[in-house]
């Protein structure tokens, strides 16, 4: 006999093709319906487990980490993420090795969100995979399309950083707090503004100055 989900008679199997089919047009780029009701209990569960995450004690990195690894995609050791933590769904976010994730981050997962090992982001940043049609009604119907983000190793996003749909940022790129990103910015470079632009390349004497 076929398992069957426990709010219906629909087969837990043919439940998670169809979602994983839904997933796959979402990370794709391809437009879809951001009503369609595949997509509530995803919602759902990942509303709960963010209650749980932002309740926590600031002290207690540990209770976070196990939430994040029920939460997120991937999770590598000996970073952290502090509350308030704020995604849609989880499934599609992957956190490296060392990353460090500070207060009242948005990461808004409509589509993969790729973050390396050994990134620094700042509080208050965004991530944002989604968009919207420019008609009116399409908006209305609740058409929605997204493209990936990701954040190579060892890149520092400052403060209120903005990551538009589709951004690659290159390996060890610092931007500067403020700053929107709304096209890739290569490897080693500092990059500031609204639209973000390259400023100049990172040298080997700027590993003995700090900024802040």
């Amino acid at each position: 006999m076929a398992d069957t989900d426990t709010t219906g008679d629909t087969p837990r199997e043919t439940l998670r093709e169809e979602i994983d089919a839904f997933k796959a047009r979402m990370a794709s780029g391809l437009p879809y319906d951001a009503y369609d009701p595949v997509l509530r209990p995803y919602r759902r569960r990942c509303m709960e487990l963010l209650d749980e995450f932002n309740d926590t004690r600031l002290s207690d990195f540990a209770a976070r980490e196990n939430i994040l690894g029920n939460l997120v995609d991937e999770l590598g050791p000996g970073g952290w993420v502090m509350p308030r933590f704020i995604c849609e769904f989880g499934f599609f976010i992957r956190i490296g090795a060392g990353t460090k994730i500070n207060f009242d981050v948005l990461l808004l997962d409509c589509a993969p969100i790729t973050v390396g090992s050994h990134v620094m982001i700042a509080p208050r940043c965004q991530l944002l995979t989604g968009g919207h049609s420019l008609d009116p009604e399409l908006r209305r119907a609740g058409r929605e399309e997204a493209r990936p983000i990701t954040i190579e190793d060892g890149v520092w996003l400052g403060a209120g950083v903005i990551v538009l749909p589709g951004v690659t940022i290159g390996r060890d790129t610092v931007v500067g707090a403020g700053s929107v990103v709304t096209k890739n910015l290569p490897p080693g470079v500092v990059a500031v503004g609204n639209p973000a632009r390259v400023i100049r390349h990172l040298s080997p004497s700027d590993e003995r100055s700090v900024t802040t």
